[in-house]
């Protein structure tokens, strides 16, 4: 399995420790990866529930864990893709603090592990448009969660 997917980026953020609460970035218009705002909004991810698949055909997706953990898993079926038919794997968390980018067309599917409900942020390019993605059931891309 590879560390990354063509096109997906993971980037480190920074942590700055303050009396009364940590300051956590999640992105800056300068840094690798921003290719424009469109809109941010937050998820929250229940302990142990899958959300998985779905696959933006214009969207890039900039995913920020500030609060619990998610597992991310990715998988690409891109014909002209250098990773076609590869997953990546990556659990996010205050611990593991980094940005996930994940480009147009990539599947994406995340399950919530930590014992309290996650908190994910995700940092979009364009404005979502319910007729710009696509969905899958869990079961259509064969994927063991339990590991």
């Amino acid at each position: 399995m590879r560390t990354t997917l063509e096109g997906v980026l993971l980037t480190p953020l920074t942590i700055v420790a303050t009396s009364g609460g940590d300051v956590m970035h999640a992105m800056k218009k300068s840094n690798v990866g921003y290719s424009g705002f469109g809109e941010a909004y937050f998820s929250q991810v229940e302990s142990g529930v899958i959300k998985a698949w779905k696959r933006h055909h214009e969207m890039t997706l900039n995913l920020v864990v500030p609060v619990g953990a998610i597992h991310f898993v990715l998988y690409d079926d891109r014909h002209n893709s250098s990773t076609c038919s590869e997953f990546q794997q990556i659990t996010l968390s205050k611990e593991n603090y980094y940005r996930l980018t994940v480009p147009p067309m990539v599947w994406l599917g995340f399950q919530g592990c930590d014992s309290n409900i996650s908190m994910l942020l995700n940092i979009a390019d364009t404005e979502h448009h319910p007729d710009e993605l696509d969905r899958m059931d869990l079961k259509d891309i064969d994927f063991d969660w339990s590991k």
